[in-house]
């Protein structure tokens, strides 16, 4: 019980990614089948539509825009503020928000990157970023081939010449699903930073207290 308390939002927020994928899996799988008995094709099995180049594309593109978002967001909220918002560091706070690691060079229970010090602590200092933003890149290269593959199933269906990885990089449709993701992702996370400022959720580590002014920035 004190595992499922201490771990409840990822493990609920993992549960949920896991039903929406199957839900992914089973509703492209159905509609990848339409698609192909339109054409007079051979419906695929569950485990070829699983490998093939459409769920991968459905996934990745996806994916690709989520770890931009949120590697963007927490580099921007490093140098950038909105007053009023529970999302941003307050504009007028001198108060250092994040002390020099190096004061804790000694400390037994910082993170070991910080006790060792050097380029180690300098990488660490910004790790979460770096994560982010290399999670983004695989994903859009895990996109990008296989949108290509994806691009060349339906090539292979209609007759078409098929194109290699790089020729397809340079194809609209690739941008195209990358940019239709991209702009959502940026309006969401401008809407949470404008709406925390009016908005409350009690109880929520997202949110101001309820009876916070307006003009408080921070939680």
């Amino acid at each position: 019980m004190r595992f499922l308390k201490d771990n409840g939002l990822s493990l609920v927020l993992a549960a949920a990614f896991l039903a929406t994928l199957v839900g992914l899996a089973l509703t492209g799988w159905a509609a990848n089948n339409e698609q192909l008995a339109q054409h007079g094709a051979s419906a695929l099995a569950l485990g070829d539509y699983l490998t093939s180049g459409q769920f991968a594309s459905a996934v990745f593109e996806n994916w690709e825009s989520e770890f931009l978002q949120m590697g963007f967001y927490v580099v921007l909220t490093a140098f950038l503020f909105q007053r009023g918002s529970s999302e941003s560091k307050d504009p007028e706070a001198h108060e250092e928000v994040d002390e020099d690691p190096a004061r804790h060079e000694e400390d037994p229970e910082a993170p070991w990157p910080v006790r060792a010090g050097s380029w180690l602590r300098a990488l660490y200092s910004y790790s979460l970023g770096i994560a982010l933003f290399t999670l983004f890149a695989a994903s859009f290269v895990l996109h990008w081939l296989a949108s290509t593959a994806a691009a060349n199933e339906e090539a292979t269906l209609h007759g078409w010449a098929t194109r290699t990885a790089l020729e397809y990089l340079a194809d609209a449709q690739l941008w195209f699903e990358s940019f239709q993701n991209w702009q959502s992702e940026f309006l969401s996370t401008a809407v949470l930073v404008v709406l925390t400022i009016f908005l409350r959720f009690r109880f929520s580590p997202e949110s101001k207290p309820v009876a916070s002014p307006h003009t408080q920035t921070g939680q």
